[in-house]
């Protein structure tokens, strides 16, 4: 009897620590944590600059497909902030779900414009400009001293209503690409894109939404921007900022560590 009331003593504690497992495997697996789990990642659209085109995101959208995430890398027109605006409402209406917006450079004021459209969750400028309502691109890059891009290092085309700039071959590695091999420094010059040289005195529509997070990397090595500039607004944004020493073009100069910062904003 006493060997037999051991053995139902034994049984009913197994038993008593298995429902108690249970309790906590079913307190773990939550509704909302399920829905979190299963819901699914952001797509991650990548605004590209001036004096550049969407080749210049090729390392980070390589690594952010690699991790699973849906990648939109639209040709930025460069026409003019309002009408790149309008353009890229368009392109963003057709992508479903939630969506991070990533811009570079020229790219990051479209970013501010963009940053109200349904379904965006987050934004990431990356040595980008971050304008408030009123203010132009050329009032903030001349607001500290550094900047490289002007008539010494710039190349006028005209046409009938209107003028572009584009980087001078010889100018582009020293304000663009410090630091990357000479020979991929000149690929990206010769495949850049001219822009409108009414941008930089175009007035800003919108401030970006003070609720929606937001992330700035910093390039420590920028020629275009310059770095004071980029601080200035970062913090005037409340943005997360990661700083690193590299040129204008960072994203192809740290892709991985550019990737990790839209990859914090995705999550």
């Amino acid at each position: 009897m006493t060997t037999r009331r051991r053995f139902l003593t034994t049984v009913a504690g197994v038993a008593s620590a298995a429902l108690l497992t249970a309790g906590v495997t079913t307190a773990a697996a939550e509704p909302s944590e399920v829905a979190h789990h299963n819901s699914p990642k952001p797509t991650v659209v990548l605004l590209h600059g001036a004096f550049a085109d969407g080749s210049s995101w090729n390392g980070v959208t390589q690594r952010l497909q690699r991790d699973g995430y849906k990648v939109v890398v639209p040709a930025v027109p460069l026409r003019s902030i309002a009408g790149d605006t309008a353009y890229l409402s368009g392109v963003l209406s057709g992508i479903p779900g939630p969506k991070v917006l990533v811009g570079h450079s020229y790219g990051g004021a479209l970013v501010s414009q963009l940053a109200g459209t349904a379904g965006v969750k987050s934004l990431v400028y990356v040595a980008a400009f971050i304008p408030q309502a009123g203010e132009t691109l050329g009032g903030l890059n001349s607001k500290y001293p550094g900047s490289q891009i002007g008539p010494d290092t710039t190349n006028t085309i005209t046409y009938p209503g209107g003028a572009d700039l584009v980087m001078k071959p010889e100018s582009f590695r020293q304000v663009f690409a410090l630091g990357l091999p000479r020979s991929e420094a000149a690929v990206l010059g010769a495949s850049q894109r001219p822009v409108a040289a009414a941008v930089f005195g175009e007035p800003i529509a919108k401030t970006a939404p003070a609720g929606l997070p937001k992330y700035a990397v910093v390039a420590t090595g920028d020629h275009a921007i310059p770095p004071a500039a980029e601080r200035y607004m970062a913090q005037r944004a409340h943005a997360t900022t990661v700083e690193l020493d590299g040129p204008h073009l960072i994203a192809v100069s740290h892709p991985e560590k550019v990737t990790q910062v839209i990859e914090r904003a995705a999550r």
